[in-house]
C-alpha cells in the first residue's frame, strides 16, 4: 500500500476545514503527519488512513460540539494525538472518538480529554486500543459518559490504557475481547461486561471505583491476576458476578466494602464460578451472596482480616453443590496433628445473631457495636436459635502458603 506523507506544519489556531480538507484529499492508505498545533475537530475519516503526531502537542479540538473524530472506515490508525473537547450532550453520545462498522482500527498513545464519552464503538472488530489516557468532562460521576462504550464488537485488544474520572467502561454483546494491563480509577463501574462471551480480563489495576467489575450473563469469562482495591463508599464492591460462567483466579481484593458479590441463577445445574488462588483480605465482607450459595468452586484462597468472610443477604434458600477446600481462613481454630497444613476438622461458617443485620438494614446501625459482639459471642457459645450453615471448607489450610 503506497504511503504519501502530507505535512501540515505549525497550525496553532483553530482553523476549520484544514485537517478535514487534507483527509479528503489524501489517497486511501496514506499517512498524514501532524506537527505541534491545534487542529479543528469534528473530522470524519471514511477511508483507510493513518494520522500520526510526529511531536508532542498535536491537538484535535472538537470545539464543544458533537464528536471530535468520526471513524467510518476500516484500516485507520490514530497515533500520538490529543483529542479533546467533545460536545456535552448525553442523548447524542458526544464522544472524543466515534467508531462505526470497522475493522483493523488502531488507537495508540492518544490523550482523550474533556470528552463526554471517550470512545463510542459500534461493530468494531480485530482492532487495538492501547497506551491511551482517557478522562471525561468535569461533571458529577453520574453525568459523565463512558470511557469506552463498546457494542457488538469482537476480537479486540484493549491494553495499557490509563482511565480516570469517567463513568463506566461498557462491553455489551461483544465477544472474544482481551482487556489487559489497564489502570482504571475514580469511576463508577470500572468495567461492566454484559452478554459478552469469552472475555479475558488480566493484569489490570482497579482502584477507587464504586464497582470495579460487573459481570452479567457472560459465559466463559476469565479474570486473572488483577488488583482490585479500595472500592468507594459504604457499598463499594470489588466484583459482581451475576449469571454466566467465570474463572476468577489469582486476583488481589483488599479494602472493599464487599470484595465479591454473587447473585446465582436459580436454573444453574453445574459449577459456574471457579474462585481460586485469590487474596481476599481486609474487606468488610469477603464474599456476599444474594440468595442461594450454589454452583461455586472456592479453593486455595486467602481469607484474612475481613470483618465477615461469608454473608448471605436473603433468608432461606439452600446451599447447593459447592466445592470448598484448601482455603486459608484466619478464623480457623482447629488442629493439624499430622502437620500436613490441613486442618483435622472442617471449617464451618455459620450465621448466628448477625443474621439480623444481614437481613434488616435498620439493625446495621448497631453493626460492630459491643451489644452485637456480645450477642454473636453468646450465640456461638450457647445458640438459642439454630444457626444457619453457610459454607463448609472440608480441607482448610492451617497456615498460608508462601509464594
Amino acid at each position: 500500500m503506497k504511503k504519501i506523507s502530507f505535512l501540515l506544519l505549525f497550525i496553532y489556531a483553530l482553523n476549520a476545514n484544514v485537517l478535514q480538507e487534507a483527509i479528503d484529499k489524501a489517497p486511501s492508505g496514506s499517512t498524514l503527519k501532524l506537527y505541534s498545533g491545534v487542529y479543528s475537530g469534528s473530522i470524519t475519516i471514511n477511508k483507510p488512513l493513518n494520522i500520526i503526531g510526529v511531536e508532542a502537542g498535536v491537538i484535535i479540538d472538537g470545539g464543544g460540539v458533537g464528536n471530535v473524530v468520526n471513524i467510518k472506515s476500516s484500516n485507520v490508525t490514530l497515533n500520538n494525538l490529543t483529542i479533546q473537547n467533545s460536545g456535552p450532550l448525553m442523548y447524542s453520545l458526544d464522544s472524543g472518538i466515534m467508531i462505526e462498522k470497522a475493522k483493523n482500527i488502531n488507537i495508540i498513545n492518544c490523550k482523550i480529554l474533556d470528552s463526554l464519552y471517550g470512545l463510542n464503538i459500534y461493530m468494531m472488530q480485530d482492532s487495538t486500543i492501547k497506551e491511551n489516557f482517557i478522562s471525561s468532562k468535569d461533571y458529577d460521576i453520574g453525568l459523565r459518559g463512558d470511557a469506552l462504550k463498546i457494542w457488538h464488537s469482537h476480537n479486540n485488544l484493549i491494553s495499557h490504557n490509563t482511565i480516570t474520572k469517567t463513568r463506566d467502561i461498557t462491553l455489551n454483546q461483544s465477544h472474544n475481547n482481551i482487556f489487559t494491563n489497564n489502570n482504571i480509577t475514580n469511576s463508577r463501574f470500572a468495567l461492566n461486561v454484559a452478554h459478552s462471551n469469552n472475555t479475558l480480563i488480566e493484569q489490570n489495576s482497579f482502584r477507587y471505583n464504586s464497582v470495579s467489575l460487573m459481570m452479567m450473563m457472560s459465559e466463559d469469562s476469565k479474570i486473572r491476576n488483577n488488583s482490585i482495591l479500595s472500592s468507594n463508599g459504604a457499598a463499594g464492591i470489588g466484583i459482581i458476578l451475576q449469571g454466566g460462567s467465570t474463572v476468577f483466579d489469582s486476583n488481589t481484593l483488599r479494602y472493599n466494602a464487599k470484595a465479591i458479590y454473587i447473585d446465582s441463577n436459580p436454573n444453574e445445574q453445574e459449577i459456574k464460578r471457579f474462585i481460586t488462588n485469590n487474596d481476599i483480605s481486609y474487606n468488610k465482607e469477603a464474599m456476599g451472596f444474594h440468595m442461594t450459595i450454589r454452583q461455586n468452586k472456592i479453593a486455595n484462597n486467602i481469607f484474612e482480616g475481613n470483618i465477615d468472610d461469608i454473608v448471605k443477604g436473603t433468608a432461606g434458600y439452600k446451599t447447593m453443590l459447592n466445592e470448598v477446600e484448601y482455603n486459608y481462613w484466619d478464623r480457623y481454630a482447629g488442629f493439624d496433628k499430622n502437620r500436613d497444613n490441613i486442618g483435622d476438622k472442617s471449617f464451618l461458617i455459620y450465621q448466628y445473631a448477625d443474621r439480623l443485620w444481614h437481613y434488616n438494614n435498620k439493625v446495621k446501625f448497631f453493626y460492630g457495636s459491643p451489644i452485637m459482639s456480645m450477642l454473636n459471642f453468646l450465640a456461638q457459645v450457647a445458640p438459642f436459635i439454630e444457626p444457619t450453615l453457610l459454607l463448609e471448607d472440608s480441607k482448610p489450610l492451617v497456615e498460608k502458603l508462601k509464594d
